[in-house]
């Protein structure tokens, strides 16, 4: 008895306990989910220590990571990986940026050759094993430049991004703070970015911060939000700035409830910055963000993850036109964007694009890079290697071609803060070290209905190797256009889907020349619920709905056929469609609009009937209109054939035009 007591003890405490973390674990994927990383990790690290499951170990790993906590994230891999090894391509290429930003670069090495073995055709993989690629001379090789922290600006926040405006400085730093509102970013627990400014005489590397004498740059563009990464036209009569989804007052969030980053224009009207607006291609639904306009006020660069794009952010380019709108957007494609994070664009005077990214073969997390254009095609970026670049984030370059002096933003070791501006000058006759690429291909395409030749935007694509392994899968951007780039000589298959469409195939391998591209040109069949009527328009497939002469009311065989309607629209919840009725011509005009109108509001009663929502449908006349041998429907027409009942019939019809899919 005494021992049944103690056993069924023993077991309530342990219920109590799993229950206890059950109940922690969902409170810390709340924070996870919701982007606060700092209170994820507090809240898994507590977990970790009671009972450190594969979930909470990646998502330990994970919120450090994202926080950009490189050492607290590469101890939390080393514990994931020690106790389950077979973790995903992505977790080995994390832990291996982890191992690399710590200074254990041989280790980095071999989880890196791990991550190229598990994901062949990553480009990222590729560059970090590239027997070309030589860490020595990024890190130890002839300085191109010279590196000073500007502790006179800097604080124990995140100081970053310098933009060059005359006498001064314009940079983002989350410093301020009020004792009545609390203006906290979940991210990192950190203050909400502000925009300020700093006269550049005021600036020295050994003065101790003063956040009291650097005032906000203007408060007609710093919100209650983040705003950072300003860029001006030339006249510096325009600018433009990062700020959180949050315009005119509106704080609007994706389907997943997250708030995306946009661009915002702001016009310099009578001493002040007004006209406040965002670009025309921002979306609710992705961020776009980081601006850099080039020297003629003709382009303007950014970073997105709007979907279509190579890797988790890209660059993009958009021509500014004089009136003030924009051109198509322009992903800047593989030899600059990879699978990883592409991201702080700035454009020369000179027209050499500077960047930062974590796909191209570097030192640590995010390098900064070079190329330009030659010949309508950019040049393999070019690492600026050390100083420039550490094992850590170095991001936000920018340099004055004149003076040859710039700034660098950095969360290396030695530095005042969280992240850290630092002044730059280049040195007389700097030495470019050019990591010759490996041989690549890019595949591109774009996505039609096979019947009308429309492009089908979003549709999904998924590319399998020569073994049947899904190697990646992407989405069709805007103008239904994919890209690819591919190691040579490799033989692929690639899957065309969307919805409401027949999915297509096709295979192909690439070769060694570099130049060529493989227009993969999809064309999707719609699926049998569905059809073209001789106008082109997309309606459900039935059988022709008829109605009796004069009358409006629903016919029993129309009743079948409007029964099959109701079965597609549950089948294809999203289905928004139009009741489309016509007449015969024996009446007038202005009476047979009045019935086929009665027609069209007799289907769609019908059809709400049956319990569809009557948001999902609307109804429309038409009137009269001959469609059967070109006859006439009444005898003031002498030069054609009289229609007969059944053509008569057959003008009488209802069809269900598809509005919205």
């Amino acid at each position: 008895m005494k021992k049944t007591i103690q056993i069924t003890i023993v077991l309530l405490f342990s219920s109590l306990t799993i229950l206890g973390q059950t109940k922690e674990t969902k409170k810390a994927d709340t924070y996870f989910e919701n982007l606060s990383y700092a209170s994820a990790a507090v809240a898994y690290k507590k977990l970790a220590k009671q009972n450190p499951t594969e979930h909470i170990l990646k998502r330990l790993g994970d919120s450090y990571y994202f926080n950009v906590k490189m050492q607290e994230a590469s101890n939390a891999y080393e514990q994931l990986f020690n106790k389950y090894p077979n973790q995903n391509a992505e977790h080995i290429f994390r832990y291996a940026q982890t191992l690399r930003a710590t200074g254990n670069f041989d280790d980095s090495d071999t989880w890196m050759k791990k991550f190229h073995q598990e994901n062949k055709n990553d480009s990222r993989g590729i560059n970090f094993t590239n027997p070309e690629a030589k860490l020595n001379e990024l890190r130890n090789g002839k300085p191109n430049y010279t590196v000073t922290n500007l502790r006179s600006i800097n604080t124990v926040n995140s100081d970053f991004g310098v933009t060059d405006y005359g006498n001064t400085i314009i940079f983002s730093s989350p410093r301020k703070n009020s004792v009545f509102v609390k203006r906290n970013h979940t991210r990192n627990n950190k203050n909400f970015l502000d925009i300020y400014k700093v006269i550049k005489d005021k600036i020295s590397s050994t003065a101790s911060a003063n956040s009291n004498v650097k005032p906000m740059f203007t408060d007609e563009i710093n919100s209650k939000y983040h705003e950072s990464s300003v860029a001006f036209s030339p006249d510096r009569q325009t600018m433009y700035f990062t700020r959180n989804n949050y315009v005119k007052g509106n704080y609007k969030t994706d389907s997943d409830g997250y708030n995306n980053l946009k661009i915002l224009r702001a016009e310099w009207v009578y001493n002040e910055w007004t006209n406040i607006v965002e670009l025309p291609f921002n979306s609710d639904q992705y961020s776009i963000g980081h601006p850099s306009v080039s020297k003629d006020g003709t382009k303007l660069y950014f970073t997105s993850d709007m979907p279509g794009g190579i890797g988790a952010t890209d660059i993009y380019v958009t021509t500014i036109n004089t009136d003030g709108t924009f051109g198509d957007i322009q992903n800047l494609g593989p030899t600059v964007n990879t699978e990883g994070r592409e991201m702080f664009p700035f454009i020369s005077d000179e027209d050499v694009l500077y960047f930062s990214s974590d796909g191209h073969f570097g030192i640590g997390a995010l390098d900064v890079f070079a190329t330009k254009k030659e010949k309508g095609e950019y040049k393999t970026p070019v690492n600026l290697k050390a100083p420039i670049n550490s094992p850590l984030d170095d991001f936000a370059f920018s340099i004055n071609p004149i003076d040859r002096t710039g700034y660098l933003s950095s969360n290396r070791e030695g530095g005042v803060g969280d992240d850290d501006i630092y002044a730059v000058v280049e040195l007389a006759k700097p030495e470019v070290i050019e990591i010759k690429p490996p041989c690549m291909q890019v595949v591109s395409g774009v996505v039609k209905d096979k019947k009308l030749q429309h492009i089908l935007p979003g549709a999904k694509l998924v590319l399998k190797d020569a073994k049947g392994i899904v190697v990646k899968e992407v989405f069709a951007d805007a103008n239904a256009t994919f890209t690819f780039t591919l190691p040579c000589n490799q033989q692929y298959t690639l899957n065309a889907t969307k919805e409401y469409y027949k999915p297509d195939t096709a295979s192909f391998v690439t070769t060694e020349n570099k130049e060529l591209e493989l227009d993969l040109d999809f064309a999707l069949d719609i699926i049998s619920d569905f059809a073209y009527n001789e106008r082109g328009e997309l309606i459900i497939k039935i059988e022709p709905i008829y109605f009796d002469y004069n009358k409006s009311n629903i016919r029993p065989d129309a009743a079948i056929e409007l029964n099959q309607i109701v079965s597609i629209m549950k089948k294809y919840p999203k289905l928004v469609i139009r009741s489309s009725s016509h007449t015969d011509a024996r009446g007038k005009a202005s009476y047979n609009e009045a019935l086929s109108d009665r027609r069209a509001q007799s289907s769609v009663a019908y059809i709400v009937e049956k319990g569809i929502n009557a948001d999902r449908i609307s109804g429309k006349g038409f009137g009269e209109t001959r469609l059967v041998n070109n006859c006439v429907d009444n005898d003031n027409h002498t030069n054609r054939v009289k229609c007969t009942n059944d053509q008569h019939q057959a003008n009488r019809r209802t069809e269900f035009v598809i509005v919205k899919m």
